[in-house]
């Protein structure tokens, strides 16, 4: 019986555990909160004092459309009328289409130039000239070309998200050591075997940097697509859709879906970058 107590005493979380993680923890969490609370805070004085007309955080709060968004982001009651957790959820689907597409061109391309000098400079100027349009000015063009909403979104994520990767594993090519490509002459290594074993390993932080540029860039161009497009499901329709309605609660909401959405997407590729490159 008292090996047995033991035993149960010590998976147990003990109150002292809790109190030493909390204290390990407490530098991380408490500044991040205060900020959050201080900028609530002055967004709620701003919004009070009648010199804009945007709600604060508590109207946002009272607001009964905005509240039933908040607690029942799962409904569907079919067609464009559905919860933001759908919203969403048809946004990133966009999203992850357009952007691994543009990833494994976006890495194909970039070793290509980033070992072929004349290929790099016979295609640098045009890469440079594509990737200073805006994600907006791609939407018309893709509509014309595709004729249909889906695939048009996808392709102005695509256009919008490669440039980065390209770049940045070009780059990433060229930086590698002459050491490494001298000592891959002398023992004769296979192309193969060079790709996997030296360019792609010396590559990876820069083709990294790239992936976690582009994808703040696809996020942020399907919300300017969808609010152009007219009749998807996604969330960059719903704010369009709520401005057309004059629900500025359901904006603000919707904007805060977003920022969250994007910084989760981004400390995602932070994680996989430290689990794939832990010395990072």
């Amino acid at each position: 019986m008292t090996a047995s107590t033991e035993s149960s005493n010590a998976g147990a979380i003990s109150p002292k555990k809790i109190s030493a993680y909390w204290k390990k923890q407490a530098p991380n969490i408490i500044p991040p909160l205060i900020g959050i609370l201080a900028f609530l805070i002055v967004w709620q004085l701003f919004s009070s004092s009648g010199l804009t007309r945007l709600p604060g955080p508590v109207s946002v709060w009272t607001n009964q459309r905005t509240r039933i968004l908040l607690l029942y982001p799962f409904y569907d009651r079919g067609g464009l009328d559905k919860g933001l957790f759908w919203q969403t959820l048809a946004s990133l689907g966009r999203v992850a289409q357009g952007y691994t597409l543009a990833a494994i061109i976006g890495i194909s391309v970039g070793v290509l130039v980033g070992t072929q000098p004349l290929i790099n400079k016979a295609l640098d100027p045009i890469f440079q000239f594509l990737r200073m349009v805006a994600p907006l000015a791609w939407v018309p063009i893709a509509l014309v070309a595709l004729q249909q909403n889906q695939p048009a979104a996808i392709f102005v994520i695509f256009i919008t998200s490669v440039w980065p990767i390209l770049i940045n594993t070009a780059e990433g090519v060229r930086q590698i050591p002459q050491d490494y490509n001298n000592v891959a002459k002398v023992l004769q290594i296979s192309r193969k075997k060079y790709f996997f074993n030296i360019l792609i390993p010396s590559a990876l932080p820069y083709i990294f940097t790239g992936l976690r540029i582009a994808i703040g860039l696809a996020w942020l161009a399907i919300i300017a697509a969808e609010i152009v497009m007219s009749g998807i499901v996604g969330i960059g329709f719903f704010i369009w859709d709520a401005y057309q309605q004059n629900y500025v609660s359901e904006i603000i909401l919707a904007v805060f879906y977003i920022g969250l959405v994007g910084l989760v997407l981004d400390r995602a590729m932070v994680y996989l970058q430290k689990l794939i490159l832990p010395e990072e």
